[in-house]
């Protein structure tokens, strides 16, 4: 029996879940710098287009190398939901339960690159400590902080290049028309 979309998706945002892990314990162990790295950054957004890709090939393959737009987005979205909410989850319970001392070192690190992001901008000394004063009294990891992760900083930049990549990969049955 051919496998459905839906098992296809959930099993290819699965393993996206598990490589994402994979990749954060390791950052984890060797480097926390690797956090706030804008190539390691990228590199976990290239890595779940590639999932996202694989699971509408999948899907297309299982339709008999047909599939519509909105099969190929909703594979792709599926994928990259379970994937991101996995290693969203990790991080919670890692910096949040397991080491909060990290948790600590990030929020620091980050804060150091969003200073010197805004100083590359000529940002007024004022707005700069008044966005450091409030990143302090924030944590980065609490539940409020991770959702907003996992929809702003994951999905809507994911679902955006889902769209295209839908829409790219989309092949309409003749027969179904």
């Amino acid at each position: 029996m051919e496998k459905s979309l839906k098992s296809i998706a959930k099993d290819y945002g699965l393993y996206l879940g598990v490589l994402l892990t994979l990749l954060l314990t390791i950052a984890y162990a060797i480097d926390l710098n690797l956090f706030v790295n804008t190539w390691f950054g990228l590199s976990i957004y290239a890595i779940a287009i590639i999932f996202g890709l694989i699971s509408i090939a999948k899907v297309k393959q299982a339709f008999d190398g047909y599939t519509n737009f909105k099969e190929a987005f909703t594979a792709y979205f599926i994928t990259s939901l379970i994937g991101s909410t996995i290693v969203t989850l990790v991080s919670f319970i890692l910096f949040n339960f397991i080491d909060t001392d990290a948790a600590t070192f990030l929020k620091e690190k980050s804060i150091e690159k969003v200073v010197g992001i805004y100083e590359s901008i000529n940002m007024h000394p004022d707005k700069i400590s008044e966005t450091v004063d409030k990143l302090e009294a924030e944590n980065l990891y609490s539940i409020k902080n991770s959702l907003i992760a996992l929809f702003v900083n994951y999905m809507l930049p994911l679902c955006v290049i889902g769209l295209l990549v839908a829409a790219t990969m989309k092949k309409n049955n003749p027969d179904s028309q």
